[in-house]
């Protein structure tokens, strides 16, 4: 392990699935840019640890390129086993833009753990929205998946058997969350706020993606095409595509060590020090989505439509075509979806220090 560590669209990873796993094509391949330089020196620390053991990186103010900008011809030439149909359909991608990110942020390292949100739930009080309104969530159910033929909905729910303590496969404490909705996600952020002395959020998407990218121009921060996942990231893989044959076309060919979730950290993090922004589980963004968002983006600090239906969310999972896992691809959710691949990563405002959270090391 390294560090503390759908396929396809809409719901759950291909075709036509409910909206988890939404299919949605980047400049020529270049050679990856270096980090953004530092921003001024100043007295916040490098890292902060909060009392959940968040790990909090800070990350520089700095200007990237947003979006993908090359034509559907060359997305297909990196993923030639992807119907050209669904890389039609990703338009929402472009046009690639500069955007300026004016201030340093934290953004934690991993994403929320199972072990982090049970200790949220114990010391909050807060309910998980599967569970307040009684519909449950999502689960890996093995006679539907093998019963199961492309284009219906790959896993079992919505029911009240399935939860963030029980996504229908085995999770130890260090393995990310997963039937969290975005209303979880605030309510967690808002917890952290108001114990730790500083503002917890989701990432904007514009933040996400500079994340993502630490620096580099690919389709991920590995390089282009799906083989720059290989022992890089928990992708739909060697390992998981026998468990769904339709899609094994799709399966990253080399395995990756894991069926389902890995736990955190488990492959090398990206040039800021950040692990699984591809794969492992989809993150939640504050963004509002709109199609044309980025005709329309601010080139400073942007922050999504004013409003919307549907939160954007990132990354990709373990159940996760690489395609879409680029650090471009953009998917969506009704902010109260409970989702068996979706999980939660906080940023941190980069404010002076409060009374909550400590320097690594500290006392």
């Amino acid at each position: 392990m390294f560090g503390l560590a759908a396929a396809g669209l809409l719901l759950a990873g291909c075709a036509a699935l409910p909206a988890a796993d939404r299919p949605p094509a980047h400049p020529a391949p270049a050679a990856p840019a270096a980090p953004p330089a530092p921003d001024r020196p100043d007295a916040t620390p490098p890292v902060v640890v909060n009392r959940l053991g968040m790990v909090m990186q800070r990350l520089p103010a700095g200007v990237f390129t947003m979006g993908r900008s090359d034509d559907v011809d060359a997305l297909a030439r990196r993923f030639p086993g992807v119907e050209r149909a669904r890389l039609e359909e990703l338009g929402d991608e472009q046009p690639a833009h500069e955007v300026r990110l004016t201030r340093p942020f934290y953004m934690a390292r991993h994403e929320v753990t199972v072990g982090q949100f049970r200790a949220f739930l114990a010391a909050s009080g807060h309910v998980p929205e599967s569970i307040a309104d009684g519909t449950g969530a999502y689960g890996h159910d093995p006679s539907r998946a093998a019963r199961w033929q492309a284009g219906g909905e790959v896993f079992a729910g919505r029911d009240p058997r399935w939860s963030w303590a029980d996504p229908g496969f085995p999770q130890r404490d260090d393995h990310p969350v997963v039937n969290v909705t975005w209303n979880d996600a605030q309510a967690m952020a808002r917890w952290l706020s108001a114990t730790e002395g500083r503002r917890y959020r989701l990432p904007t998407e514009a933040e996400w993606e500079y994340a993502c990218r630490a620096g580099s121009r690919g389709d991920f921060h590995t390089g282009d095409g799906a083989q720059a996942l290989a022992g890089a990231a928990n992708v739909f893989d060697a390992d998981a595509a026998p468990h769904w044959p339709p899609w094994q076309a799709q399966a990253l060919p080399v395995p990756d060590g894991h069926v389902f979730t890995a736990p955190v950290g488990s492959y090398p993090p990206n040039a800021f020090g950040l692990f699984d922004l591809h794969g492992n589980v989809w993150e939640w963004t504050a963004d509002w989505y709109a199609e044309d968002a980025y005709a329309h983006a601010a080139a400073d600090d942007p922050a999504g439509p004013a409003s919307g239906r549907v939160r954007v969310r990132r990354g990709g999972s373990w159940h996760t075509w690489p395609v879409y896992a680029r650090c471009a691809y953009r998917n969506v959710n009704s902010p109260s979806t409970r989702y068996v691949l979706v999980g939660i990563r906080l940023v941190m405002d980069a404010d002076p220090p409060g009374p909550g959270p400590r320097p690594a090391g500290g006392p």
